[in-house]
Parts: C-alpha cells; sequence; structure tokens
C-alpha cells in the first residue's frame, strides 16, 4: 500500500485564516445585488468546478491527494444571500468538482463529465437570461416607437384639421367679399338706370296734342287753381304748380310770342307768352331764361324750373289768363287735349 504524499508533495490547497476572512470596516467591498452580479457569480463558480473536473481527470494517474475548499458562504459575503436557484446550483457545482477523495480514472472522468454539464447549464441559463432581457428591450423599443409614431399620426391629423378650417374661413370670407361685392355693383347699377331714366323723361319733349303740348315733364302736381291760404297775396291760389327739379326744361305750350320776360316780384323770373288766340301763359318762378323776346313754336324750350321769388321749393307756377282775368291752367289744358 502506497504511502500518503506528505503536504506540499502536490501543493495542498489550505487556504489561511487571513485570505479567507472577509474584510470589514470601511474597506469592505459591497457585492453588488441583482440577476446579473448573481448569474456572474455563478457562472464563475461553474467556470472554478469545470475546471476543477478538467484538473482531476488528468490526474488519475496520480496518486490520491486530499483536497479542501473554502466554504461558498464565506467567498459571497455574510450580507448575500442567493436565490433558492442560485443555491441549488452552488451545491451542484461543490459535489460536482471537489470530491472528499480524488479516486481512480472512471470516478475522475464522471466527475469531468459533470462539471462540464454544470458549465454547459450555467451558460445556457445566462443566455436564456440575455434572450429575455433583449426581448424585454426590443418590447420596450417597439412601445416607445408605436407611441412616436401615435403623437407624429395625431400632430398631423391635427394640423391637417387646422389647415382645412383655415381654408374653410378663407374660402367663406371671399365668398362674403364677392357676395358684397355683387351687391354693391347691382346697387351702383340701379342707381345709374334710374338717374338715367329720370334724366330721359326730363328732357323728353312735352306731350303733344295737335298744336299744344305740356309745359314741363317729370313732374308732380302740387297746388291747384283756387287753393286758399296765407302764402298767396290775394288769398287763393291763380295758378296750377308743377313741382319739378332746378333746371328742368319749361316748353311753350303753343305757338306764340314772348311778350315780357325778367324779375317779377312774388313770381320771381318770369315770361309772358302770347298765343296766336290772345290767351297769355305766364311761366313763374323760373331759374333761366332761355328766350325773352320774339315768336316761339310749341315745344320749344323758353326756361328753366326754379326757385325764385315767393316759393317753398322749386316748381314751375303756370296761369293761363283770357282777357286780364285768371281761369283755371288744368280745365284749359285738358280743354286742348292735354292729360296732366
Amino acid at each position: 500500500m502506497q504511502e500518503s504524499p506528505t503536504a506540499g508533495a502536490w501543493g495542498e490547497w489550505n487556504p489561511t485564516e487571513d485570505s479567507a476572512r472577509p474584510l470589514r470596516g470601511k474597506h469592505r467591498v459591497l457585492k453588488p445585488r441583482g440577476g446579473l452580479a448573481r448569474s456572474s457569480t455563478v457562472l464563475g463558480v461553474g467556470v472554478i468546478a469545470a475546471v476543477g473536473a478538467g484538473g482531476m481527470a488528468t490526474a488519475q494517474d496520480r496518486p490520491q491527494v486530499a483536497i479542501t475548499m473554502p466554504s461558498f458562504p464565506d467567498l459571497l459575503g455574510d450580507d448575500d444571500h442567493a436565490s433558492g436557484a442560485a443555491d441549488e446550483t452552488v451545491r451542484a457545482a461543490r459535489a460536482a468538482s471537489i470530491p472528499q477523495q480524488v479516486g481512480g480514472g472512471d470516478r475522475t472522468q464522471g466527475q469531468a463529465d459533470a462539471g462540464a454539464a454544470l458549465l454547459n447549464r450555467i451558460l445556457q441559463q445566462a443566455e436564456t437570461r440575455a434572450h429575455d432581457d433583449d426581448a424585454r428591450l426590443r418590447a420596450d423599443a417597439e412601445s416607445a416607437a408605436q407611441e412616436a409614431a401615435a403623437q407624429e399620426a395625431k400632430a398631423k391629423r391635427e394640423a391637417a384639421e387646422k389647415a382645412a378650417a383655415e381654408k374653410a374661413a378663407q374660402v367663406e370670407k371671399a365668398a362674403q367679399a364677392e357676395k358684397a361685392e355683387k351687391a354693391r355693383v347691382a346697387a351702383e347699377k340701379a342707381a345709374a338706370e334710374a338717374a338715367a331714366a329720370a334724366k330721359a323723361e326730363a328732357e323728353r319733349p312735352a306731350q303733344a296734342s295737335g298744336d299744344f303740348v305740356l309745359p314741363t315733364s317729370a313732374y308732380t302736381l302740387t297746388s291747384h287753381y283756387g287753393d286758399s291760404g296765407s302764402m298767396w297775396s290775394s288769398g287763393h291760389h291763380t295758378g296750377l304748380d308743377f313741382a319739378a327739379p332746378t333746371g328742368t326744361p319749361v316748353k311753350a305750350v303753343g305757338s306764340g310770342k314772348i311778350t315780357s320776360a325778367g324779375y317779377s316780384g312774388a313770381y320771381g323770373y318770369r315770361i309772358v307768352l302770347q298765343l296766336d288766340d290772345g290767351t297769355e301763359i305766364w311761366y313763374c318762378h323760373l331759374s333761366s331764361m332761355s328766350v325773352t323776346s320774339g315768336s316761339v313754336g310749341a315745344g320749344d324750350t323758353i326756361g328753366r324750373v326754379g326757385a325764385t321769388g315767393n316759393v317753398t321749393g322749386a316748381h314751375l307756377h303756370l296761369e293761363v289768363r283770357q282777357g286780364g282775368s285768371t281761369m283755371d291752367p288744368l280745365a284749359w289744358l285738358n280743354s286742348k287735349g292735354l292729360n296732366v
């Protein structure tokens, strides 16, 4: 029987108390907690176990040597409590890589296989953990990208809605402006047409019946023969009033001659036309006189409507006199076939 080798023949591993004792005080190194640090510790243990198993496989032809290992809780620290799965992995590593005695070749080969299996298992666990972390990171990135895309789509939608609202407001404003412009143009056109019609009516020759015409056009009868009031010196109206704008042409009602033309007190500017039968026609309150003497024909312009003398507004005061006495001008004009 071969004698056991003395201590130091193969370099017995027996760490001293100082090297195995954890650091204390200010210089104590706190070990990081969490899954990644613990996985790294377990991986290291697995590597040690595998290397130890492989080393023992090469010592199968050597004499058996007693090997001791420090306690794993002492390496991890008394304040680092591993999870149940990590404790199980450590115990398996110790059982596979730290035998009581290094035996023969079969036993050493089995221990080496167990260490390799343990290493593969640890590597698989680490790879699975890394894969899970990558999947979580990818999911977070995809979620953030989807949220950013949703925010961008919302911003684009809001911008499009705002642009559409602004365009609609512009269209409505343009439509209102166009409508107002059309209304203005229509009003101006209507006013121009009305003015043109009034001008044409004013310049239209007086109505004729045989040898007689009306004294003016575009008029309104305001006072008739025989009306009473304080406005007339005789107490009653002696003529027929044709209210018309100042400047409206005044016509000779028949052929005859001008016997008087000039300013005549309350009558203002007056023209006296004597017809061929001796009847006198007085044109009073004229603004101007076109003919002051000589012969005229029916429908000739002899003056313009005005507001001179004793008046309250622009009009033609027409009197008809026979033998020095006044008569109703309306009845006389009707007798000549004129509709006043």
